[in-house]
């Protein structure tokens, strides 16, 4: 099982040199764990970086994953997470459910970097501003072009 944070959606929509590492978590939709809570947080990096029509894209590749709802028992696990390893709610939010389901954690975040199961890449500086994937090989986006 595979969650993708944020940082790496965006590196995947925005065809960063690192993209191409996390594009087996997020094509591989069957093994996919997505929580509203990345919604949001993913769709309001989006319309901040990149704009609607890219936010609606990654929105609707999140939502061809397993969907987990944030019930209470999830936010009071992820609130004693969050304690424990000094960690903002979304990012408290996204570890306990990698936790929960055993699964593996993909990131540019470097303070999940020496965490269990976290499968990270260091965003490089030379992706800022870097293009826009256009071709997605997840069910109800565009087919995705392989180099």
């Amino acid at each position: 099982m595979n969650v993708v944070n944020s940082s790496a959606w965006l590196a995947y929509f925005a065809d960063e040199s690192t993209a191409d590492f996390f594009a087996e978590a997020i094509e591989g939709a069957e093994l996919l764990i997505v929580s509203s809570a990345f919604i949001y947080d993913g769709s309001k990096v989006f319309l901040r970086e990149k704009g609607e029509d890219d936010a609606f894209l990654a929105i609707a590749a999140m939502q061809q994953g397993r969907m987990v709802d944030l019930d209470a028992d999830l936010a009071i696990e992820a609130a004693a997470v969050g304690h424990e390893e000094k960690l903002a709610l979304a990012d408290s939010i996204i570890y306990t459910i990698c936790e929960k389901f055993n699964a593996t954690l993909w990131t540019q975040d470097e303070h999940f970097s020496r965490m269990p199961r976290v499968q990270y890449m260091e965003k490089r500086k030379t992706d800022i501003n870097m293009g826009s994937r256009n071709n997605l090989g997840i069910a109800g986006c565009q087919g995705r072009s392989n180099p």
